[in-house]
């Protein structure tokens, strides 16, 4: 018999000598996934729902108990890391995975973390999928390791301007908050609305840790455009578009996946009325088993699907997916496996592109009523 597994932990040594005496090797093993995502600060609710959408594949998976690779039973390990939304502690958290002996990483959330912390996964052989990132640039550098299951900020940013152009909006002032995320999305916007003859009227920067925006606001405010773009998270967006109503600015607020959360009206109020954003993922009403997927995730970690849980859902199988189709729990056997991934997943079908990018990614458009997310397109690009 050929053993095809190759050792990592102590359990696999005492399997694979087993093996080579000709008995039958009974221990389960332990293969441990990385998750990597801020799960503290000021955007760690969506950080923790993309945790708990990769905690909740590994404890049905084990649950189900029926995970062989190579003869043995496999239980899988969610290696959990906080990256604080922040490159220099994901590289430091990107470092610990690789230590740890993970086999493969979901994460990071930001693209600002996910693309300094994937050189360190390519160095290592580690495949690192993200459910969350959205800088077009984290696929391109070149490196075989890095996936993603959701759609980029190419696709998301002009499907935005788009939809701005079909409202008929003629004018648009555009701030992002100088991350490699909100840049990125703002940039890729600005391109498309000029395509579409939308003036960009001004273009301005803050940060991701700004509170105040009345500076900003206050001229825009005197440009008069018909919608302004914000490329930047919920945590920040809720108070600009607070801070915009209480300035009386009546142009309308677009922006991305990073303010598009159910959490936006509790930092703006009944300001979010009216916003127009974006995911760079299909809805989860019309995602066959999603409503099942929301109330496990409820059962098990007290909240409904912010926004990443689903795709980090997805990643998780994905990864056992490579497991199985490569009979390997090595980072090599998994790595060879991936590019020729084709998993339906909860999300949808699951394949990937010379670059590692989801082939056939949806884009969703909502918008807010009375404080709550309203669908108003799914986009396939």
């Amino acid at each position: 018999m050929k053993f095809q597994l190759k050792p990592t932990s102590a359990a696999l040594i005492l399997a694979g000598v087993a093996l080579a005496f000709g008995q039958t090797a009974s221990a389960d093993v332990t293969v441990k996934i990385g998750s990597a995502a801020p799960l503290t600060g000021a955007i760690a609710h969506i950080g923790q729902d993309q945790a708990d959408g990769a905690q909740l594949a590994v404890n049905e998976i084990n649950k189900a108990g029926n995970l062989v690779i190579g003869g043995q039973k496999v239980i899988l390990q969610l290696d959990s890391q906080d990256d604080a939304a922040d490159p220099k502690t994901g590289t430091q958290v990107a470092q610990k995975l690789v230590d740890d002996g993970v086999v493969a990483v979901v994460g990071h959330l930001n693209s600002g973390v996910s693309i300094p912390a994937s050189k360190i996964y390519s160095d290592n052989g580690v495949v690192q999928i993200t459910p969350a990132s959205t800088n077009p640039q984290y696929t391109l550098q070149g490196y075989k390791t890095t996936f993603r299951v959701i759609g980029t900020d190419a696709q998301q940013g002009p499907a935005l301007a788009k939809y701005a152009q079909k409202l008929g909006i003629k004018k648009v002032a555009i701030v992002d908050d100088a991350t490699a995320y909100g840049q990125g999305l703002a940039d890729e916007y600005a391109k498309t609305a000029k395509a579409e003859g939308i003036q960009v009227v001004s273009r301005d920067a803050t940060n991701d840790k700004a509170t105040d925006f009345k500076a900003i606001l206050t001229k825009i405010k005197a440009e008069r455009p018909d919608a302004i773009f914000y490329g930047g998270m919920d945590a920040t967006g809720g108070p600009f578009a607070k801070q915009a109503q209480q300035l009386a600015i009546k142009a309308r607020i677009m922006s991305g996946d990073g303010v598009c959360t159910p959490d936006l009206s509790k930092l703006a109020g009944n300001a979010t009325d009216g916003i127009i954003c974006s995911i760079a993922g299909g809805d989860l009403s019309k995602m066959a088993g999603g409503a099942q997927f929301a109330k496990d995730l409820k059962a098990a970690f007290g909240h409904d699907p912010v926004v990443y849980s689903p795709s980090s859902y997805d990643a998780v199988h994905v990864i056992v997916d490579a497991m199985k189709r490569s009979n390997s729990i090595t980072r090599a056997g998994i790595l060879a496996a991936m590019p020729k991934t084709n998993y339906n997943g909860l999300t949808g079908n699951i394949q990937f592109d010379e670059h590692g990018d989801l082939k056939g990614a949806s884009i969703s458009l909502y918008k807010y009523v009375g404080g709550k997310m309203t669908l108003l397109d799914v986009l396939k690009m």
